[in-house]
């Protein structure tokens, strides 16, 4: 497969998502600055205080930024009526990993949210900072919610291959992706969630995967070892969607705004308050 040049990727994600409606309106939309100087959007669907839930976008560890997913952060705020705090960690190949992992994990520890979320990557780069959180004995967000989460980044699950041709994450893709982010094979199980020896001590665990995804596979691997490590787990997996139906799937598809639905009532029922 051939790529195409990253800037242009990163340019073509950010021209379709300025074509999109924008999302619900808020009370307030602010950009600021975290630790380290990293560029964060704060929403809030009200004057009043509400759950913070920390945000890290999608976008294969290389595309993505704060403008791609504010349609997203803006429903799920009003959906779900909590505070969200987007993310704008740093992206490979110009910073591979732990570069992000370590920017979302600086975040949770400043901001202390109530939760954790992500898409794709973005799933990837919410659990890792909760591992490291947990290995380090530091207060961990009382909710994690991944929403078709890389966590097997050897690439090894069946779905890889089943699903990886023919919808919306391809596998070549996916696969160069990865190496940019890990440009070591040899670092990439040690780098994986769901190869992770001990699982015991996560947060309460919101995974959605999705019937047509190539990671499909290792999401709902891990939310079934999250469960045997004794975490509290819900876990659904949406038919009949792809990869990444999260991100503005709901403008082209019932089912795809249907499981939206479903994730920001799982979301509202499970954040603590």
């Amino acid at each position: 497969m051939t790529f195409p040049d990253l800037a242009e990727l990163r340019e073509g994600s950010r021209r379709r998502a300025a074509a999109r409606p924008r999302g619900p309106e808020l009370a307030r939309v602010e950009d600021l600055r975290g630790p380290g100087g990293l560029p964060l959007r704060h929403y809030r669907p009200s004057e009043q205080a509400r759950p913070l839930v920390v945000f890290a976008h999608g976008g294969a560890f290389v595309i993505g930024d704060l403008d791609t997913h504010d349609r997203t952060c803006r429903r799920i705020a009003d959906a779900c009526d909590v505070e969200v705090l987007a993310v704008d960690y740093r992206r490979a190949p110009e910073h591979p990993y732990p570069a992000a992992v370590e920017d979302v994990t600086a975040v949770l520890r400043w901001a202390r949210p109530a939760a954790v979320a992500g898409d794709s990557a973005g799933g990837y780069l919410a659990t890792m900072a909760c591992l490291r959180l947990r290995d380090a004995g530091e207060p961990l967000p009382a909710l994690q919610v991944l929403i078709c989460p890389n966590t097997d980044l050897t690439l090894s699950q069946p779905s890889v291959a089943e699903k990886g041709t023919g919808h919306s994450l391809d596998a070549d893709f996916l696969m160069w992706a990865v190496a940019l982010w890990t440009p070591d094979p040899a670092g990439r199980a040690h780098a994986s969630p769901l190869l992770t020896a001990d699982l015991s001590g996560m947060p309460d665990t919101l995974i959605v995967t999705a019937e047509h995804d190539a990671l499909r596979d290792e999401g709902d691997a891990y939310a079934r070892r999250l469960a045997q490590a004794g975490v509290r787990v819900r876990h659904r997996q949406e038919p009949g969607l792809e990869h990444g139906f999260i991100q503005n799937m709901d403008l082209t598809s019932a089912e795809a705004a249907a499981a939206h639905d479903r994730l920001f009532a799982d979301i509202a029922a499970l954040i603590p308050r």
